[in-house]
């Protein structure tokens, strides 16, 4: 897998596109380095950048766009209603895949000492990269922004930074770099003047003030738009998703009489938070991310560019997915291309001129056989995703408890269905494997022998995964319709087996 870190810094200029162009040539002069999306807020006079890469390309394209902010962007003429300490505000890097957490850590460290040391911007740790609890939380470390910190930074050593001067920038200020999770910028708008009302709701719903678990919140007036604006961050949305936030907001602003004008979401947000808003206010059944058709496209694309080694290392990583399923689903697969390997290699020979047409129609049908094989060990993997999305499900009530438990019974069921299908197709390949082990390339009776023992193996361990999954299932016809097929399988491949094998050692 593909090393992706995610950079969103904001910066302090949501007015002049062109100083924002100029610190995006600066991150897209950076090979490998991708730029997925940009926004700029005049009210806030704030810019977020969103890009990807490799880690080392995207601390290189990081620093580039931090040296830029403090030519173009000076804190001591800054207004604007978003807090903010600095040209850069706030730098976290995010680990998207095959990249630890601990990874963006080490990122954000070597950029906080590159930052410090080379443009003498103070810098301070944050969230996964703080080196103190007081500074995990971004507020507590921007508290009294810019015009406050100026001051503090010299005379409080509390203020001190974790890297570079114990003084602001003269024009680029203070600049805080860290590590976290996805985050959510998320904003709704009130249909009221009054800004006293936004700072009442934003007051009861953040979790510094006894509301929402990982929501911080804050209200702003918009007075180009006439309305106010409960302006937040959800810094984990699986722990608490946007609908309980925009249903709580919903409450409060009914309590002083104000409607919901709208919403937005600034910059990217995980597909997932959005299927969780849909499933919730549609009210769906067992409904997956797997089910959207951009999901699958690009999740069946990246199973296609992923290599045979990358696989191995997926499987050994310590992720639950791919598993056992996936492997058993594998091994079917290879054991399909080695009859086909045996297949054109005997095909147009002169001494097998007799069994050439059998083994042609033999060689579609493994090709066929093999096709399906691959495709199930994305579906295997997808199946177990199923049963974990479905444990993660909310139980606050009686409904959302009945609701998670029929779709975790129906994900499972899901689960122990698709290796069932491994088992089938793996037992078709196994008995394709007898008829080229007595009829193919004799020179190639060994790749034949391995092709039946690679089939076994996938059955047999394709049947572990049914039976674990049996167990927990309530539908005791399904269990015991399921169990049938499965004994019946195990029982024809054993016969099987023993045939191929006698053939093969025969030969050899």
């Amino acid at each position: 897998m593909a090393k992706l870190v995610e950079c969103v810094p904001n910066f302090s200029e949501g007015k002049s596109a062109e100083v924002i162009d100029a610190i995006l040539s600066e991150i897209k002069s950076v090979q490998g380095v991708m730029l997925l999306d940009r926004e700029m807020d005049k009210d806030h006079n704030r810019a977020v950048i969103t890009f990807v890469g490799a880690p080392d390309e995207v601390k290189e394209a990081a620093f580039k766009a931090i040296s830029k902010a403090a030519e173009l962007i000076d804190m001591e003429k800054h207004k604007g209603e978003h807090p903010r300490m600095g040209a850069t505000d706030v730098v976290p890097f995010i680990p998207i895949s095959g990249v630890t957490m601990d990874e963006c850590v080490k990122l954000a460290k070597e950029l906080g000492k590159e930052v410090g040391e080379k443009l003498n911007i103070p810098v301070y740790l944050y969230e996964a990269a703080a080196t103190r609890p007081d500074r995990e939380n971004l507020a507590d470390v921007r508290k009294g922004e810019y015009e406050g910190i100026k001051v503090e930074i010299e005379t409080d050593p509390d203020r001190k930074p974790d890297f570079g001067p114990s003084k602001m920038h003269p024009r680029a200020g203070a600049t805080v770099i860290g590590a976290r999770m996805p985050l959510i910028a998320f904003n709704v708008y009130l249909g009221t003047k009054d800004v006293r009302v936004a700072k009442k709701i934003a007051k009861a719903i953040r979790f510094g003030g006894g509301g929402l678990r990982y929501v911080k919140a804050l209200g702003f007036d918009i007075k180009e738009r006439g309305i106010v604006q409960i302006s937040m961050n959800l810094v984990n949305y699986l722990g608490t998703p946007i609908f309980r936030v925009f249903e709580m907001i919903k409450s409060e602003a009914e309590r002083y009489g104000v409607p919901i004008v709208s919403s937005e979401i600034v910059g990217l947000t995980p597909v997932n938070a959005m299927v969780n808003v849909a499933d919730f206010y549609l009210r769906m059944e067992n409904f997956k991310k797997g089910q959207i058709l951009e999901t699958k496209l690009m999740r069946v694309a990246q199973e296609q560019k992923t290599g045979f080694m990358d696989f191995v290392d997926e499987v050994a990583s310590k992720k639950p997915v791919p598993g056992g399923g996936s492997v058993a689903a594998t091994s079917g697969a290879l054991a399909g291309a080695l009859l086909s390997m045996v297949c054109n290699l005997t095909i147009g020979k002169s001494n097998y001129k007799e069994a050439e047409e059998e083994l042609k129609k033999v060689l579609t049908e493994v090709e066929k056989t093999r096709g399906e094989l691959k495709e199930l060990v994305i579906k295997d993997a997808e199946s177990y995703r199923g049963v974990m999305d479905a444990r993660k499900l909310t139980q606050h009530t009686d409904i959302e408890e009945k609701r998670r438990e029929r779709a975790i019974q129906e994900a499972t069921k899901l689960a122990a269905s698709t290796p069932l299908k491994i088992m089938e197709k793996s037992l078709e390949i196994l008995s394709l494997s007898k008829i080229v082990a007595e009829k193919g390339n004799v020179n190639a009776i060994s790749d034949a022998g391995v092709a039946a023992l690679m089939a076994q193996a996938a059955i047999l361990g394709a049947g572990y995964n049914v039976k674990i999954n049996l167990g927990s299932l309530e539908d005791k016809n399904f269990v015991e319709q399921t169990k049938r097929t499965l004994e019946s399988i195990e029982k024809n491949a054993e016969n099987l087996s023993r045939e191929v094998k006698r053939i093969v050692e025969g030969k050899l």
